[in-house]
């Protein structure tokens, strides 16, 4: 990652190497990364372009060098490589007993040389283009742990294991200065360059030494700068800016701007110093995540831009001596929180965060507002003098509307307290609600029911205002942890035995039953919907439940398996930490943007591994976080729905109305369409291809070309027969009709008039022609399909040979027929259009 000192924003992120980096070293043009024994070159801060293999062990020390690169390794092989060609310029082997180096150093101006500390003690300066030792330092038989450039040429600082610090000059072999700092090594120095003879050195247990140079002492002290070792430090050149880091995971840019010398946090990043144990949305937009962690702290995170992260802080039993017994000696600090609730109604008025830590009985409450601890120590009257050794708090819920706590101990008891004063307010059950202790509390939406969980397997449903017993229900196993999703009323229960239960709080009975986890399930949480459950277990998967279908629709591992999971309130990601992981992943629900299958999994399905996201894509790949569902989309069957679903139910076609709706009208339509005046020819006529008339166009092919200047008129051509007749003639020996109706629904509502006015005799047709129309319509209405254009199509050719029908027998029987199958069918669709029409308005206006 490379940050902007301006801003402490990351201004650019390299690409995944395979393991941990271990050493890390810049010049002005790449980024030398090292693992293992292995080191690669980052260029534009992003990819890989240089690889140097050579080194049998773990390299430990980096050095850029001009045009090379020097690297050592934990077997004490120095290798010179040649940046551009990764080639080795020179190799030396250094006898561990007598010169273990421990620290490179190129001094300013001195040509072609490096600068060597050992664990012996004593320096070496080596001329690398000659591969010759120019000089031996005896040194001070004192391991060297650092070397800095000062800022005046020649003059060095060597940092020792003894927590001296020697300002020595090189060229003339002698000791400037010395000093010396009381805890334990020294871990990093660096030099102020804007003016200030200022000298900074790390400590392994977090504190910062400032030393003036001028008068040779020490200056100032900054205690706990971190809360472990100073890892490294730099002024930034011609600034009074001090960046520091530690292991506590955080990066920190002191000012030097007031008196006495002493700086101040200007910008930091940072994040748990330990692996957070419990992270829950707050709010809903979505936004920020709450995470509880080891290290007894209580941070927010934004899913929008780090600026917007914030610390609450530790928990600490009297903030006032806290504060000024400092981090190292501080017995007033709390032990980490190991679940809270959050509610961010009323979050303004008073505290918003209750939250229970481990092994303690006092719960303690948080305020997102002012990002720090609250006012109210949440505990049982009588233990408030005296804390009990076997007695703590074990979960924790406060109501939607932010005003009560509800707090389950593991003696059974459960208690309600007002958030805003902190009073207790009564307990569940006589003198406690369950013989075990407490697994879970959850209070519903409206405040009217408490649902209680105990060890013993029972969970108890209690009013919970009256604080009355209202139903009681024996679970199989004893359960591990219940969660609530308020909108819908279901409650997932996950038990001692890896299985999960789904309970309905409205009709009190197990509705889904998942068994699938081989390991203790760490945590639960539903979609927004309230239609997936997802788990995490020690197992290392992470499990998506469909609750609709009671099937599980995904499923993957991660090498590190998930404490604790929250789904986004907008359902987009879903949070996840790891066991001895500092941070909080997202992955984001691909359902929302690409279609995915929701089939269930396969009872032998294995899940595959899945790497865990990092803030840069993985190569090859756009998306900067993984995907947390559904892995079988290239498998997705697309559904093409059928022309008719059932026999027995009424399909109309699919075409626009107006294909069939003005069929009976046409006349009026071409009436009210007549122009006025006659067209007028235009003088000269611009060319266009014939085409055949219809809805779809089509070219005259070169020999269907009639000749426009002919006068005289084929009566060849009018008596030719259309598709459509000749489809019907067909129909009549094999009873095929779907021809003849496909190319019928093709045709514009003109083309359907001329066509069936073509079927009586006088406009060239005949009755057995006309019969088979009537027994196409028979078949449509007695398969129950295209039944508007039944009607339509019937309708107008009743309208057209009226006369003729009339004075046939043969066509009269078979419209008689087409009558009272056309009556039956209506009497049916009419009885079912009356019984839907009567219910909706009994729903309308009956008083429910």
């Amino acid at each position: 990652h490379v940050f902007s000192c301006n801003w402490g924003t990351v201004a650019g992120v390299g690409n995944a190497l395979p393991q941990d980096i271990t050493c890390l070293a810049a010049d002005r043009m790449l980024i030398f990364a090292s693992y293992n024994n292995i080191l690669h070159a980052f260029a534009r801060n992003k990819e890989v372009v240089h690889t140097y293999e050579g080194h049998k062990a773990r390299i430990h020390l980096l050095q850029p060098f001009g045009d090379h690169v020097i690297s050592v390794d934990v077997d004490n092989v120095l290798i010179v490589w040649d940046i551009q060609s990764e080639e080795e310029y020179l190799q030396v082997d250094f006898d561990k007993a007598t010169f273990a180096v421990s620290a490179v150093l190129h001094p300013s101006t001195y040509l072609n040389k490096i600068l060597l500390g050992s664990e012996q003690g004593s320096l070496q300066l080596w001329n690398i283009r000659s591969n010759k030792l120019l000089y031996s330092f005896p040194g001070w038989h004192l391991a060297v742990t650092t070397l800095e450039q000062a800022p005046a040429v020649d003059v060095v600082a060597v940092g020792l294991v003894s927590g001296h610090i020697i300002v020595h000059n090189i060229k003339f072999d002698e000791t400037l200065m010395k000093f010396q700092q009381d805890w334990g090594p020294i871990t990093a120095i660096s030099f102020r360059t804007d003016g200030h003879p200022v000298m900074a050195a790390g400590s392994p247990i977090g504190h910062i030494a400032l030393w003036d140079l001028e008068e040779k002492k020490l200056m100032c002290q900054m205690q706990d700068a971190h809360s472990t070792a100073i890892a490294g430090m730099s002024f930034v050149p011609g600034e009074p800016l001090l960046i520091t880091n530690g292991a506590d995971n955080a990066i920190r840019v002191w000012i030097f701007d007031g008196p006495g010398g002493t700086g101040r946090v200007l910008r930091s990043r940072m994040g748990h110093s330990a692996p957070p144990t419990k992270i829950r949305y707050h709010g809903q937009n979505g936004e920020q995540i709450l995470s509880a962690g080891q290290d007894g702290t209580l941070q927010s995170f934004s899913t929008v831009h780090e600026k917007f992260n914030k610390s609450l802080g530790r928990g600490s039993i009297n903030k006032k001596k806290s504060k000024k017994k400092g981090l190292k000696l501080d017995t007033m600090a709390l032990p980490p929180i190991t679940v809270f609730a959050s509610e961010v109604a009323h979050q303004s008025d008073w505290d918003s965060i209750v939250a229970c830590h481990q092994g303690y009985i006092t719960c303690t409450t948080w305020n997102y507002q002012k990002t720090s601890m609250g006012a109210h120590k949440l505990r049982p009257e009588e233990f408030s003098k005296h804390k009990p050794i076997d007695i703590y708090a074990t979960v924790i819920d406060i109501t939607s509307c932010g005003n009560f706590a509800v707090i389950g101990l593991s003696t059974g008891r459960v208690d309600v307290y007002n958030m805003q004063s902190g009073i207790h307010r009564g307990r569940y059950g006589k003198e406690r609600a369950h013989e075990g202790a407490i697994r879970g509390v959850a209070v519903d939406g409206l405040n009217q029911l408490i649902i209680t969980a105990g060890s013993e397997g029972l969970i108890k449903f209690w009013k919970f205002k009256t604080k009355d017993l209202v139903y009681t229900t024996e679970l199989s196993s004893s359960p591990n942890g219940i969660l609530l999703h308020r909108d819908s009323g279901i409650l997932g229960i996950a038990f001692d035995d890896f299985s999960i239960s789904v309970l309905d709080i409205e009709t009190r009975k197990i509705v889904r039953t998942f068994a699938g986890h081989h390991g203790r399930i760490n945590d639960m949480t539903f979609s927004p919907d309230g239609r997936w459950l997802i788990t995490s277990s020690m197992d290392c998967t992470i499990k998506t439940w469909d609750l609709p279908s009671g099937c599980l629709i995904d499923c993957f591992l991660v090498d590190s398996a998930a404490v604790s999971l929250a789904m986004s309130p907008t359902g987009d990601f879903l949070a996840s930490t790891h066991v001895d992981d500092l941070g909080i992943y997202l992955w984001s629900n691909r359902s929302l943007y690409s279609l995915v299958s929701l089939r269930p999994l396969p009872a032998d399905y294995e899940p595959s591994m899945v790497t865990r996201p990092s803030t840069c894509p993985v190569q090859g790949s756009l998306q900067a976080k993984e995907y947390f569902i559904f892995k079988t989309c290239d498998e997705m069957v697309e559904y093409v729905s059928p022309e008719q679903l059932g026999e027995q139910l009424v399909t109309l076609s699919s075409l626009p109305e107006s294909r069939w709706k003005n069929l009976l009208s046409l006349d009026v339509i071409k009436t009210k369409n007549k122009p006025r005046e006659p067209p007028k020819v235009p003088k000269s006529a611009p060319f266009f291809i014939p085409t055949v008339p219809g809805l779809i166009p089509r070219y005259i092919a070169p020999e269907e070309e009639n000749d426009t200047q002919s006068k005289v008129v084929n009566l060849g051509v009018l008596a030719q027969k259309s598709d459509f007749y000749i489809y019907l003639e067909e129909a009549l020996s094999t009873n095929e009709y779907t021809a003849p109706l496909n190319l019928l629904k093709s045709l514009g509502p003109s083309n359907i008039e001329i066509e069936l006015r073509g079927l009586a005799p006088e406009g060239g047709g005949s009755m057995e022609v006309m019969l088979s129309f009537l027994r196409m319509i028979g078949m449509m209405l007695s398969k129950k399909y295209n039944f508007e254009l039944a009607q339509a199509y019937l309708a107008l050719f009743l309208k057209l040979h009226l006369k003729i029908l009339s004075s046939e027998p043969n066509l009269l029987e078979e419209v008689s027929r087409l009558s009272t199958q056309l009556e039956e069918t209506w009497i049916y669709l009419q009885t079912l259009f009356n019984q839907s029409l009567c219910v909706l308005t009994y729903m309308k206006s009956a008083l429910l």
